[in-house]
């Protein structure tokens, strides 16, 4: 390895700096956004208040909106991988973001499973393990310890202070196991004078569970307050109230109008300090007036928790975002996981941006936020295409840095194709296979298969003639399945059906990572799920979409323990809208309904919708089922 110059204290490991010595670059891969789903917002409302038409069905998200509110912003949610989003949001919001709120996992081995409920008991729940694509990237992050973690943390770090403004903040949250490492690096990225303070968040007693075994009990994670600029930076000055029992001993004074006070002695003379009139204790270092959401002691928590176990309660972020926001400021939070940070943002007037790799975690924010009294309307996005030439250059499998070679690619392709039944076919520019008389497209194997890629596909399969396409994913993108075999379909189905194409989506099964499985041809490419709903015609321009029934992907994969506690088909959903007037763009929630750990309660058919004006419309139908995927319907409808 060549010789590397220390000029300046900073933390090293290996594959920071690359063979010749120089610093290994920080990958900033620009992919376009595509808007999935608007919520919050009907199609009607859009355009009575002069906003314009929405993107295109294949159309990418070109950020005009304004800086502010007034100016046609929306809060965005944002499904993929955060090392790709914030390289994709630095063309549009390099310098605009106030402050960036980062939560990663930091514990080695930790369980990063969540609880659902199933049906309508609120105590009826499952455990859902992560998908294949977060088993990945908590995989990779921990594979060589300390090492990993770093080169999964440190590149997210340097692109989100690229998001800030000069007088932006960033607060990463952390545990102590690797805080002393990160408050190095901050110092090395930010300088270390604006490596503010670092905050002891002191979370609860030590008993209980965390009181087992023979050792000091953690009772704290940190939180490292860095900034752009010191002196830039927005700083407000907090308070916490007094203790009633500071109160009672100190303000013991009580005046004729019953005001509370406490005398002090100026050189003046004797003041009266009046409680009302005082702010409180001056905040420091150390947070132990806010308890984790999972205190179960605390009643006022309950109405917080979502399943998720390293869930943040909206306290401590109502304190960050005090400290360092104005109503109006952009925050943003790449790890968002339950939507904490969002759903304070929104309760304080701020715009934000949330992001995560979790589909679950991106529908429970989007239920939480549903939840909030006057919430603004906000946009779910995808990242539109994932180029292959980046997955070709991506880690394959572990978290070395093998790269996957041009050869790799097609060994992969081939041998997908070969667990299909199908023979690989070379010269197309999107095609990969044949299986009869169908065309094969095989996804990638470390990213969900978009929208843009089936229509590319199609767009192929058009050009040769072909009536027939199967693509075989691994995940797929948000708001684009649906069932194979109705009449309607999903999404893309009926967008084939209009180019004279029968399109069939499925699933490729883990077993083919099993060699047991792959030896003995026990591999089953499942259809994706698929939903069967109706129009209820009512009097005149009037009419109501109702839910007849839902067959859950590969149901027969999933555990036995959790196929017991399913008592109908309709258990297997958890949420379902509908677009009354699709148009082969955004998905416009026009009704929406869901269930709530509070009210397990699901209807299975929509309010009435009178359509204005007569003519042809689609009716889209999106059903989210307890794991978080996403199985949509379009019906057409002719309104007399």
């Amino acid at each position: 390895m060549a010789r590397i110059d220390i000029t300046r204290t900073e933390l090293v490991w290996p594959g920071k700096y690359n063979d010749d010595g120089t610093l290994r670059e920080t990958p900033r891969v620009q992919l376009p956004f595509q808007v999935i789903e608007t919520v919050n917002e009907s199609r009607a409302t859009r355009e009575a208040q002069g906003s314009g038409s929405q993107p295109g069905l294949f159309d990418v998200y070109e950020g005009r909106e304004g800086d502010t509110f007034e100016d046609g912003w929306r809060n965005k949610l944002i499904w993929g991988d955060n090392l790709l989003v914030m390289g994709s949001l630095l063309e549009k919001f390099a310098g605009k973001v106030d402050l960036i709120y980062i939560d990663p996992p930091f514990a080695t081995g930790a369980d990063f499973s969540f609880t659902a409920p199933v049906g309508e008991s609120a105590t009826n729940t499952v455990r859902k393990s992560p998908s294949l694509l977060e088993e990945r990237a908590y995989r990779d992050t921990w594979a060589r310890g300390t090492d990993s973690y770093l080169a999964m943390i440190t590149p997210r770090l340097v692109l989100a202070r690229d998001l800030l403004k000069e007088s932006g903040a960033l607060f990463l949250h952390c545990g102590v196991q690797v805080s002393h490492l990160l408050r190095t690096f901050l110092g090395e990225l930010f300088g270390h004078e604006n490596v503010i303070d670092e905050v002891i968040w002191s979370y609860g007693t030590p008993s209980g569970g965390r009181a087992a075994g023979n050792k000091t009990v953690k009772a704290h994670d940190t939180i490292i307050f860095s900034v752009k600029r010191r002196g830039e930076h927005v700083y407000k000055k907090q308070y916490i109230p007094y203790s009633e029992k500071y109160v009672s001993e100190r303000f013991c004074h009580i005046d004729d109008d019953g005001r509370r006070y406490r005398t002090r002695r100026r050189p003046s003379g004797m003041t009266r300090q009046y409680l009302d009139e005082s702010p409180g204790v001056p905040l420091s270092t150390v947070w132990s007036d806010i308890r984790q959401t999972y205190a179960m002691h605390l009643v006022k928590r309950k109405e917080e928790e979502t399943g998720f176990q390293t869930q943040k309660p909206e306290a401590l972020l109502k304190r960050i975002l005090k400290i360092s926001t104005e109503p109006d400021a952009l925050v943003a939070d790449l790890f968002c996981g339950s939507g904490t940070t969002v759903a304070v943002a929104e309760k304080l007037g701020r715009r934000w941006i949330g992001c995560d790799l979790g589909r679950w975690a991106i529908h429970v924010t989007r239920k939480r936020l549903l939840e909030i009294d006057g919430c603004r309307p906000f946009e779910l996005l995808n990242l539109g295409k994932y180029e292959r030439q980046y997955w070709q250059g991506a880690t394959f499998g572990d978290a070395s840095d093998r790269p996957i070679s041009e050869q790799a690619l097609y060994e992969y392709l081939g041998f997908v194709l070969r667990l299909y039944g199908a023979r690989p076919v070379p010269g197309f520019q999107q095609l990969h296979g044949k299986k009869g008389k169908a065309m094969v497209y095989v996804g990638a194997v470390d990213a969900p298969v978009t929208i843009d890629e089936v229509n590319q596909a199609l767009e192929e399969c058009a050009r040769l003639r072909q009536k027939e396409l199967h693509v075989l994913g691994w995940e797929w993108e948000m708001g684009m399945a649906g069932g194979n075999d109705l009449p309607a379909g999903g999404l893309m189905q009926h967008e084939a059906r209009a180019r004279g194409i029968d399109l069939k989506m499925l699933q490729i099964p883990r077993e083919v990572m099993e060699q047991q499985a792959v030896d003995q041809g026990d591999i089953r490419f499942l259809e994706l799920a698929f939903l069967v709903a109706e129009i209820v015609p009512e009097r005149g321009q009037t009419v109501r979409v109702a839910l007849r029934d839902f067959v859950i992907s590969n149901s027969e994969l999933i555990p036995e323990d959790v196929r017991e506690k399913v008592a109908k088909w309709s258990d297997w959903i958890d949420y379902w809208a509908v677009d009354w007037d699709f148009r082969r763009d955004t998905f416009m929630q026009g009704w929406v309904t869901y269930r709530t750990r509070k009210d397990r309660t699901l209807a299975l058919q929509s309010d009435a919708h009178t359509y204005e004006k007569p003519g042809k419309y689609t009716i889209l139908i999106k059903v989210v089922d307890i794991f978080g995927n996403d199985t949509s319907q379009a019906l057409d409808f002719k309104v007399p």
